[in-house]
Parts: C-alpha cells; sequence; structure tokens
C-alpha cells in the first residue's frame, strides 16, 4: 500500500483520538470511582477502541431505530444510547467495570466533558492554521 501524507494524517488523528479518548477514560472513572472502574491504563486504551468502534458500527443503527424518542425527547434519548454503548463496552472488555446503568449514564456525559477538554487545544491550533493558511491565500 502507497503511504501519502493524507493516509498518515488520518491514522494520526485516529491514534491520537484513541489516546485522547484513554486519557479521558482513566481521569473520569477516577472521578466517578464509585461505580466506574478501569484497572489500569491498557485497560483504558481498549476501552478506547471499543468504544469508537461501537460508535462507527453499532450507534447508527441505534440512532436508527431509535429515531421517534429521540425526536420527543429533543435529542436527549441520545445519551442513552451512549450509556448503552458504555455498558456494551463493559461486557466487552475485561478490566473495565461499570456498576449500573445510571453510573454509565453519568459516565458517559463525564467522559463526553472531559475529551472535548483534552481535545480544546489541538482543535484551537487546527484552527489557528487554517486561518493563517486562508490569509496566506488571500
Amino acid at each position: 500500500m502507497f503511504l501519502t501524507t493524507k493516509y498518515l494524517q488520518n491514522n494520526m488523528k485516529y491514534i491520537f483520538k484513541i489516546i485522547v479518548t484513554s486519557f479521558a477514560v482513566v481521569i473520569s472513572s477516577y472521578l466517578l470511582s464509585g461505580g466506574i472502574h478501569v484497572d489500569n491504563y491498557i485497560t483504558a486504551i481498549f476501552v478506547a477502541i471499543v468504544l469508537s468502534v461501537l460508535n462507527i458500527f453499532l450507534k447508527p443503527i441505534l440512532i436508527l431505530l431509535t429515531i421517534p424518542a429521540t425526536i420527543l425527547s429533543l435529542g436527549i434519548f441520545l445519551l442513552v444510547i451512549n450509556a448503552f454503548i458504555i455498558v456494551v463496552a463493559a461486557n466487552v472488555v475485561d478490566g473495565f467495570r461499570v456498576d449500573s446503568f445510571g453510573w454509565a449514564f453519568v459516565f458517559s456525559i463525564i467522559l463526553s466533558l472531559v475529551t472535548f477538554l483534552l481535545e480544546l487545544p489541538d482543535k484551537i491550533k487546527t484552527k489557528k492554521i487554517q486561518i493563517k493558511r486562508i490569509k496566506n491565500e488571500q
């Protein structure tokens, strides 16, 4: 396979996202240590990978099947879908335990917030680069 710059950039973005998500899993599980248990950082990496795979394949199907509930709840039902995906990940990954659906629900919210905060510096840097390119092209 011929490696192009675009191919390498896409893979680096995916690896960066997995690393950030695994850090977010560790931080979120620490904040919710009463009901979310992650054995070690290697487990957190596997959780991040499984969550990304489930978000790619399972989440669109669940969203499609629950369109009426999502519309009636003004989108809040998507949080329930996220919690369900976390419960599925807990059943797949050894060393990752979720005590209840409620803990998974709270974990999904905290995980999203922590991931957003960890990715924020990179997003700001990327926007600055894009703005600089636009100014250079003018």
